[in-house]
């Protein structure tokens, strides 16, 4: 047997496990499913299993080699993360089982000369020595800095800022849209350049991993001053899998660059769990509760990893990620999970010809509570721009300009009702400035939206902007393979561009602007950066134009 095959032989052995000990309904539940979670880890504070306190003066290498993180930005709050992890590359970080007090700090300043704000958090082993702290009390729109500290070891700054006030007349608002960073796919040098941008925030789409192996030599990354150990040559499965890939994919330092520069809003695709799963189906044919364990694993290992509040940290295999940002009167964030709550792909995922089963109105993206959700806070909204940052392309996408074309069954093609009913919602809403941000494909889009894409003349009702990958696809080309099919069978399709980076925009109170930001290559180190295209629209006026 291989190590492969005893990899998973032993998780689909603790699954049956607690198959066994589980009543299949109650397995189903949140609590069944957290209780089968157990075998991997337990919750801090478990009576007299809860770990004990190490000394700090005991941790003799530097724990911060992950860098800092902040995210999610409140007129008076902003959450702030580490993971102590002086050798990441290993279970367990290099840490004792026990928990270890970090001191943290905030100020207004580089030199660290006026403090805000400062305390104490534990890094729970339970958690994987994660920090998660929700700085409170702070003044709205300001910038700040802010560091953790163990013992003598000080962790790099990093940079944040918090929103502007209720209600308050913001003139502009800038934002980066990112996703798919498959690290063996190439280097992060997007990320390198995107920390040098003027930015108010940065919203990662999904797909911040991949599950799939990455070799000694970090695929085509070549590595010659490493070799990676042999458990990241394996698809990710458990907790411990996760864990790991966080590690590796968080000791890039043009990753750790992007994240102390800037406060981070995250959501996730796929990838973060496996490819194309839909809601509790899993891409392969493994048994439900298998799956719903991985899932479980993934999204604890998510939520450690990234700059996220309490109320989005998981409960076995179910996790509350949509949530809504305000930034003044200016914008409201929409920010959704179309991967937890979606129903399977239509005509069994991939292009096909669309059909009764991908428009049946039963259909959903979203889940039905998460889209009266989105729905009812479109209708109390008061802001300038209502941005919806999600995962899977929401415009149509043809792939042939003749009547035989077909759709991507994995976007929200494959779910037509459901994104009829959510561009309803926004016209009685009276959502007159609608910013999709997309993320997923690997290539960077601008759409104008339709109220009827099967007629080219009928009235635009938004925007789409499309974030290209970060990674993945390797370095990409200016016009891809199907170029010409795609520009040609979607009119409302503006750019289309296959290089690697991400995206600016820009808010105001009398346009908004999309600059699509691109590397020349990611195979080697050392891309330099571009402006493809820039396009803007109008408020109350939708419709992309050059600018």
């Amino acid at each position: 047997m291989t190590p492969l095959d005893r990899h998973a032989s032993e998780f689909r052995a603790a699954a049956r496990h607690f198959v066994r000990h589980v009543d299949r309904r109650r397995f189903l539940t949140v609590t069944g499913a957290a209780a089968a979670l157990a075998f991997a880890a337990e919750l801090p504070g478990a009576g007299a299993a809860s770990a004990a306190e190490l000394d700090a003066a005991r941790v003799t290498e530097d724990p911060f080699t992950l860098g800092v993180a902040s995210g999610d930005p409140l007129p008076g709050s902003v959450l702030l993360w580490t993971r102590l992890a002086p050798r990441p590359y290993e279970p367990g970080n290099g840490l004792p089982r026990a928990r270890v007090q970090v001191g943290w700090e905030l100020a207004r300043d580089e030199g660290f000369r006026r403090i805000v704000a400062r305390g104490s958090a534990t890094a729970h082993p339970e958690y994987n020595h994660t920090v998660h702290v929700e700085a409170k009390g702070l003044a709205p729109d300001r910038v700040h800095w802010y560091r953790f500290r163990v013992g003598r070891w000080i962790s790099p700054a990093g940079r944040t800022r918090t929103a502007p006030a209720p209600g308050s007349r913001v003139t502009e608002l800038k934002l980066a849209a990112v996703s798919c960073q498959a690290y063996h796919d190439g280097y992060f040098t997007a990320y390198r350049h995107l920390a040098d941008e003027d930015l108010d925030a940065v919203f990662h789409l999904g797909d911040y991993l991949y599950e799939y192996a990455v070799n000694s030599a970090g695929g085509v990354r070549k590595y010659t001053d490493r070799v990676l150990p042999a458990h990241f040559n394996r698809e990710t499965v458990t907790l411990e899998d996760y864990r790991l890939r966080y590690a590796l994919y968080r000791t890039d330092r043009d990753l750790q660059a992007a994240h102390a520069a800037h406060p981070f809003v995250v959501t996730w695709d796929d990838h973060e769990t496996e490819n194309n799963y839909a809601g509790g189906i899993p891409e392969n044919g493994v048994p439900p509760e298998e799956f719903l364990l991985r899932r479980a694993a993934a999204y604890r290992a998510y939520w450690e990893n990234q700059p996220l509040r309490a109320p989005q940290r998981p409960d076995g295999p179910d996790m509350k990620l949509y949530r809504r940002l305000h930034f003044g009167r200016l914008a409201q964030f929409d920010i959704l999970d179309t991967r937890q709550y979606r129903s399977n792909q239509a005509y069994g995922d991939g292009w096909q010809t669309p059909g009764p089963e991908s428009q049946d109105p039963a259909r959903t993206m979203t889940g039905a509570t998460q889209e009266r959700w989105l729905l009812d806070g479109w209708q109390r909204s008061h802001a300038r721009w209502n941005v919806m940052p999600q995962q899977v392309t929401f415009a149509q996408r043809r792939n042939l300009p003749t009547p035989d074309f077909k759709l991507s069954m994995d976007a929200w093609d494959g779910y037509t009702a459901s994104r009829d009913r959510v561009l309803a919602g926004a016209r009685a809403a009276g959502v007159s400035n609608l910013v999709v941000l997309t993320g997923d494909v690997h290539v960077g889009y601008a759409f104008d939206l339709k109220a009827d894409f099967d007629d080219p003349a009928s009235r635009t009702v938004g925007t789409e902007i499309v974030a290209t990958s970060i990674a993945s696809g390797k370095d990409g080309t200016d016009k891809p393979a199907n170029w010409d099919n795609l520009t040609r069978a979607n009119p409302h399709l503006k750019f289309y561009n296959g290089r690697r980076g991400y995206v600016n925009v820009t808010l105001s109170q009398a346009q908004a602007q999309a600059d699509f930001r691109t590397v020349s290559h990611v195979t080697t180190p050392g891309g330099t950066i571009a402006t493809a295209a820039s396009f803007v629209t109008e408020a109350d006026d939708p419709g992309l134009e050059p600018a």
